[in-house]
């Protein structure tokens, strides 16, 4: 469906409202969200990219702050070439590039940043990945969806990169969003989400295995 027609409909608007109440995964939302989410929804695509088994909504990026548009700029990290770089405190993340270069995309982040420390890998990658509630959520809530399927209305949408540490799954992915305007706000409480057009750039860019770090104050959380 585009994603026009999706963002006009009744059910869709009812849908991504009732999502932003429901704590997915290591993703809960930590409150309303901003002014922007309050316009009419269909204002924030302009088209959609064609995807399997389903288009990919495209944003009009014209709405959000420049900084937090896919874009590529310097970069005087250390970081080696293909390690990803969250900077939880800017609401970006960096893909490290040769040449002191970095791909740069804008995200949302959780208010209190991620609770865990040192760095993660890229243990999985997903398309469209179905949702699956934690044993916690299920004991708090156990009228919960035991599960979702992947689509335009899923809140992982179009990608998510699943990070562990050693064998440990973490919890926390990187994954796309069906609320845009929530890019560069404090909405999630642990995941990293992005446009869904950004998340399937960095899916095709980065490898299994992709080392994960992730910053707060200007410094690692090691």
């Amino acid at each position: 469906m585009p994603a026009r027609s999706f963002a006009r409909s009744s059910a869709g608007r009812t849908l991504l409202a009732a999502l932003c109440l429901v704590p997915l995964a290591a993703c809960k939302s930590s409150g309303p969200g901003p002014t922007a989410a309050l316009d009419d929804e269909s204002a924030w695509y302009i088209g959609t990219k064609p995807d399997k088994p389903h288009d990919v909504p495209l944003v009009d990026t014209s709405r959000l702050d420049p900084k937090y548009r896919r874009q590529e700029v310097a970069y005087a990290g250390p970081e080696a070439p293909g390690t990803i770089v969250v900077d939880i405190d800017r609401r970006q993340l960096a893909l490290v590039q040769e040449g002191g270069r970095a791909i740069q995309y804008g995200v949302g982040v959780g208010k209190l940043g991620f609770s865990w420390k040192g760095e993660a890998r890229i243990a999985r990658k997903g398309v469209w990945p179905d949702w699956t509630p934690t044993t916690t959520m299920v004991s708090l809530n156990p009228d919960i969806d035991r599960s979702r399927k992947g689509g335009v209305d899923n809140p992982l949408g179009a990608r998510a990169l699943y990070l562990y540490q050693g064998s440990r799954d973490t919890l926390f992915r990187i994954h796309g969003t069906n609320e845009p305007w929530s890019i560069g706000e404090q909405m999630s409480s642990g995941c990293v989400r992005m446009l869904n057009e950004d998340i399937v750039d960095l899916y095709e860019r980065v490898p299994v295995g992709t080392r994960v770090l992730v910053k707060r104050g200007g410094r690692y959380r090691v």
